[in-house]
């Protein structure tokens, strides 16, 4: 089955070169021009992958990008999204990786280069079967993008899930931050470290929502982090 792009642009001429280029690869897309019809849509087509403009007429794309991964429903919080964008500053990008776009492009951009990017990312995403994986406090459904914690299922952001995801299935082991960029965001280089601390920082709060008294996560000074054991 072809994959199902949904494309978020209010600018006709770069929604039609992106509809051609996808076109051309095969791959089968929606286009809305406003944010609030693209929450509609996704509510009512299960789509593959989201391009976002962060300019839109009606709100702001980092406004549809936090509503999208705020959602209760594990298929849209859990989408893979990339960001298209005039604005070229370092803490726009850093902003939008932040609040859970797997990319930034910035215009002008090559058609080719942006279908590339969503092949990487969905081939980065990619998981060979569904799992269940368990601790004695944690428990894993890869399948759903859910993880419990102490019997409750956590409400997590989709990078906070990926982050404590790394971390359980390999409790013992100490990552470093820059570990932890090159597994859960798709481009690192475009990542500073204090990304990885503040949805640490996140994660902890949402932790001790459950149980009070646990750290959750230990932090190892000039090392990186683990799970408690």
């Amino acid at each position: 089955m072809p994959l199902h792009v949904l494309i978020i642009e209010d600018e006709p001429a770069i929604a039609d070169t992106l509809l051609y280029a996808f076109k051309e690869a095969g791959i089968l897309t929606t286009h809305v021009l406003l944010g609030h019809e693209a929450i509609i849509a996704m509510q009512q087509t299960a789509f593959d992958f989201v391009i976002l403009d962060v300019g839109l007429p009606d709100m702001s794309g980092f406004d549809v990008c936090k509503q999208i991964r705020a959602s209760a429903h594990a298929s849209i919080s859990s989408i893979p999204l990339l960001f298209l964008t005039a604005r070229n500053h370092e803490i726009d990008r850093i902003v939008g990786l932040e609040i859970g776009a797997d990319d930034y492009v910035t215009k002008p951009f090559s058609p080719r280069e942006v279908v590339a990017r969503v092949h990487a990312i969905l081939r980065r995403n990619a998981k060979n079967e569904p799992a269940t994986k368990s601790s004695s406090i944690y428990a894993l459904d890869e399948s759903a993008c859910r993880i419990t914690y102490r019997g409750e299922y956590l409400s997590l952001t989709r990078y906070e899930y990926l982050l404590l995801k790394t971390l359980i299935e390999q409790p013992k082991r100490v990552f470093s931050r820059s570990q932890l960029m090159d597994i859960v965001w798709a481009q690192a280089e475009n990542t500073l470290e204090r990304t990885v601390d503040a949805h640490i920082k996140t994660l902890r709060a949402k932790l001790r929502l459950v149980d009070a008294t646990s750290e959750g996560i230990i932090t190892h000074r000039g090392m990186g982090y683990s799970l408690t054991a």
